[in-house]
Parts: C-alpha cells; sequence; structure tokens
C-alpha cells in the first residue's frame, strides 16, 4: 500500500496551545484505531513526512517515538517503520460474538447459605433535598466542605507510602488517640486508645460484634420500639431477637427466663426512636444484670453530641467496671452520612479477637480517610463543628416547638427534646400513625410511623419528626401541612 493511499492527504487542523508533536501523535493514532492505517501497513519514512506535511523531522521522531512506546507501532531494522499486528486498545477488550437471538441466562437452583435467605436490606439514604420532617439526617448543607477540602488536600500532598499502602485493622493510630481523648471528655468513657477500633459504621459494628459472640440460635435483647437495623443485623445471622419494652426509665430488663441471652443492644444516652434517656438506676441494673448473665451490652451512642437541656449523664460504658459494655459511635451524624467512618470502644480482652475479625472481612478502614478526620479532629475544626451545629439544631428545634404550639395543639404532642436530631409526636386519639403519615405524603411532608420501629407500650400512635436537616422556612411550611394533614386525618377517623 502506498503512502499516499495509507495516509490521509489533509491532516486536521492543530488546535490552538497543543504541541506539534502531540497533535502529530494524535493524529496518527486516529489513523491507526480507525483503520485507515492497517495492522503490518509499511509507514513513511520520518524524512519524507517532515516534507510532506512541511514539519521538522524531530517533530515527527519525537511522534514517533511516543507511538512506539505506546504500542501503535513498531520498527524493523533496515526495513523501516510498520503498524503492530495487535493494537494496545485491543488487549483491553474481549471479543464478543454476536447472538443470533437476545441472551437468555439459564437459572440455576443456587444452594445459599442461611444468611443469604435470612437477610432483609436496610434502606438507601434519601438522595433529594430534605424537606419536613426528614428523620436521621444531619444538615449536611452547613457541613464545611471548603474546610474538609483544604485539610484533605494538605494531607494528600503529604501522604506517606505507608498510608497509601494500609494499616492496622483495628485503624490509625493518631486518629485512635483523638477518639479516645474526645469520648473520654465528652461522653466519660474510659479507655484507651489501643481499645479503640475504626469501623465503616455502626451497622459494620453491630455485624461485626455479632459474629464475635453469637452463634446461630444464641438470644440477643433488643429495645421495643427500636432500631431496625440491628433487628435485621441479629435475625440474619440466626440469632433469637427479644424485644423488651420500654417504661419511663428505659429498657426493661430482661427476666429470670431470658437467662440465655448473651448480648443487649442498647441506645441509653438518646432512645431511639423515643428520644427518652436511661436513668442512672435503670442504667446500674442493666450493668449488674449483664455481670451476671456473662452477657455484653452494646451501647450505641448514636447521636449525644447534640444536647439542648438537661445534664447529660455519662456513657453507660462509664459506669462499668467489669468489661461487659462496647461502646460504638458514629461520624455519620456529626458530619456526613457517606464518610462512613466510626468507632468502637471494646473491653480489653476482646481487642484482638475483634482484630482479627476486621482483618478478614475488610481488612481496615480507608487509610486517607481516617487520616483527614484525625487532622480534622485535631486542629480543632470538629469541636467548632459540633458547636455551631448544636446552635443551628436549637433554632431548628425552637422554630419546630413554636409552630408545633401554634398550629399543632390538639392533633399532635411533641415530646420533650433534650438532644437529637429528631423527636417523637405524640398524636390525639383516633389518629393512627400510619393514616397521619399518608396524609402527610400527599402534602409533600415526611414523617415517620413509631409502629414501624415496634411496638409501644401503652398503645398510643405516634411519629418521628426530623428538624436537623430542614432549614426554618421548610419546618414552618411543613408544620402548617402537617397541621392540614392531621385534621383531614382526624376527620376520616371519626
Amino acid at each position: 500500500m502506498s503512502r499516499r493511499q495509507a495516509l490521509s492527504r489533509s491532516l486536521p487542523p492543530r488546535e490552538e496551545g497543543i504541541s506539534a508533536h502531540r497533535w502529530l501523535c494524535g493524529v496518527l493514532r486516529a489513523e491507526i484505531l480507525e483503520g485507515r492505517l492497517r495492522p503490518k501497513t509499511r509507514l513513511p519514512a520520518t524524512r519524507t513526512l517532515a516534507r510532506e506535511y512541511r514539519l521538522s523531522r524531530g517533530t515527527v521522531v519525537t511522534a514517533f517515538d511516543q507511538l512506539r512506546a505506546e504500542g501503535y507501532i513498531r520498527g524493523v531494522h533496515g526495513s523501516g517503520t510498520y503498524v503492530n499486528d495487535v493494537l494496545p486498545d485491543e488487549l483491553l477488550q474481549v471479543a464478543r460474538a454476536r447472538p443470533a437471538q437476545p441472551f437468555k441466562q439459564t437459572v440455576t437452583r443456587r444452594r445459599l447459605a442461611d444468611v443469604a435467605r435470612r437477610v432483609v436490606p436496610l434502606p438507601d439514604f434519601e438522595q433529594t433535598a430534605p424537606r419536613a420532617f426528614r428523620a436521621n439526617q444531619p444538615a449536611v448543607d452547613l457541613f464545611p466542605t471548603t474546610l474538609w477540602a483544604q485539610v484533605a488536600s494538605r494531607r494528600l500532598r503529604r501522604a506517606s507510602m505507608r498510608t497509601l499502602i494500609g494499616g492496622d485493622a483495628l485503624g490509625y493510630s493518631p486518629l485512635k488517640e483523638a477518639i479516645a481523648d474526645y469520648v473520654t471528655t465528652s461522653r466519660g468513657v474510659r479507655c484507651e486508645a489501643n481499645q479503640v477500633a475504626i469501623i465503616s459504621g455502626v451497622q459494620e459494628a453491630l455485624d461485626l460484634t455479632a459474629r464475635l459472640v453469637l452463634n446461630a440460635g444464641d438470644a440477643v435483647c433488643i429495645e421495643e420500639p427500636g432500631y431496625i437495623g440491628a433487628a435485621l443485623v441479629f435475625a440474619a445471622l440466626g440469632a433469637k431477637v427479644v424485644r423488651l419494652p420500654l417504661d419511663a426509665q428505659g429498657m426493661v430488663l430482661p427476666r429470670t427466663n431470658h437467662r440465655s441471652i448473651k448480648l443487649a443492644y442498647v441506645t441509653p444516652a438518646h432512645q431511639f426512636p423515643t428520644g427518652t434517656a436511661m436513668s442512672l438506676t435503670r442504667r446500674l441494673e442493666l450493668l449488674e444484670w449483664a455481670s451476671r448473665a456473662h452477657a455484653l451490652i452494646f451501647e450505641d451512642d448514636y447521636d449525644s453530641e447534640f444536647r439542648y437541656s438537661g445534664a447529660p449523664l455519662p456513657a453507660l460504658q462509664g459506669l462499668d467496671r467489669r468489661g461487659s459494655v462496647i461502646f460504638a459511635g458514629s461520624f455519620s451524624k456529626v458530619l456526613f452520612p457517606s464518610l462512613r467512618l466510626g468507632y468502637l470502644v471494646l473491653p480489653a480482652d476482646l481487642v484482638d479477637r475483634f482484630a482479627a475479625l476486621k482483618s478478614i472481612t475488610s481488612r481496615h478502614a480507608p487509610m486517607l480517610d481516617q487520616a483527614i478526620l484525625c487532622d480534622f479532629m485535631t486542629e480543632g475544626h470538629f469541636g467548632r463543628h459540633i458547636r455551631r451545629m448544636r446552635e443551628a439544631y436549637a433554632e431548628r428545634l425552637g422554630v419546630l416547638l413554636a409552630c408545633a404550639r401554634e398550629r399543632l395543639t390538639g392533633l399532635l404532642e411533641i415530646s420533650d427534646v433534650e438532644a437529637g436530631l429528631q423527636t417523637v409526636g405524640w398524636l390525639a386519639r383516633g389518629i393512627s400513625g400510619t393514616s397521619a403519615a399518608r396524609a402527610a405524603a400527599t402534602r409533600s411532608v415526611e414523617i415517620t410511623p413509631l409502629s414501624r420501629y415496634g411496638r409501644v407500650r401503652d398503645g398510643r400512635e405516634g411519629v418521628h419528626l426530623g428538624f436537623a436537616a430542614v432549614d426554618p422556612a421548610e419546618i414552618r411550611r411543613g408544620v402548617s401541612e402537617l397541621a392540614a394533614a392531621l385534621e383531614s386525618a382526624n376527620r376520616r377517623g371519626r
């Protein structure tokens, strides 16, 4: 094949700012990939090509060298330069036969493990803009993304080989030290840094803890109403889930016929979803029960950073003297949900076993994210962010309570709120939580019936109301629309 046949007579114009050799390299690469220069085609000599297209020979030589390095062309000593038989792009593609008919995969009978048959997925995070009264979500619009980006950029610029390779199963040591200092000061937790494990969040913590201490058929107790995610983990692993009701002091203790319980899941600082705090008396009784039963307590401290009134009680773990409590916290509610970093404080005798279990599942939490979070904490940004969010959430809570007194009296009674990102509204007699949620949804208002989390002891109907993620204007709109929705539900219920 002649040069005139193989190479286009007129080459595309060179864009401004593109060097001559990069332009020529791109042109020749396109000619090869689009089939105008076929495999085994002999290319013109560099001098000929330079003269034909009024380029310097050095430009052509540099372009040829680049294409040779990329695998598009090859030089044959004494013969010239040729297009390669096999192009580099073809090495990355699997040949696909064109079926005569649409491909249909035969479904075989699967032999799944018990856990695969039992597991029920948790709902995904809602991706739309928050509206009244979305619960369990922080105000991500107020997160200092620019500041986080600056901290992340600085950390990435000086990332070490060790950071890029990986690390210890239990996490980045400086971050563990920062967390140990934080929970000791803010929550009264008693621990050393080597008892801290960095995990992706409470869900992973629940899963690993359950695998650590539970066998299929073992009993575990949870609060009712309570956190659905905990019940799903325990049930998937084949544990017997014992649901214990709440009273004014918190979760009612297991009865004597529940001696086989090996793990208790509780949210003592801010019970999910009712928002009550477990009394000091009940905490001490629960610790005494765990000691007698040789059971563990999983303390989920999911949003205690945001407190608006009353004196906080120390963490249950801080009262423990027998190593009965695993303390869990997460940065999802404090910073932003997609960060996927949390922590456990483990009894000293479980540290090695937990590390081994972590090492064969996810190995370790992402090292760069851990290092960035560590810098964010140790430089003081974390504490300042919590203070700013506490003020913003307190303002939003105040707007909700004021509007509720004005518009919802006789329809919805909002519980006293001491902490957290959401609260509970108790419905007037005759209005069910399900009908209230359905009526609110028609007015673009999100409320969650408490019945979704389990039975309430006195049979009262209530709904979950989030306020942290919703700005004051949206809260006012939400209260107005909710009042109309509840009036409609009340009329239908009569």
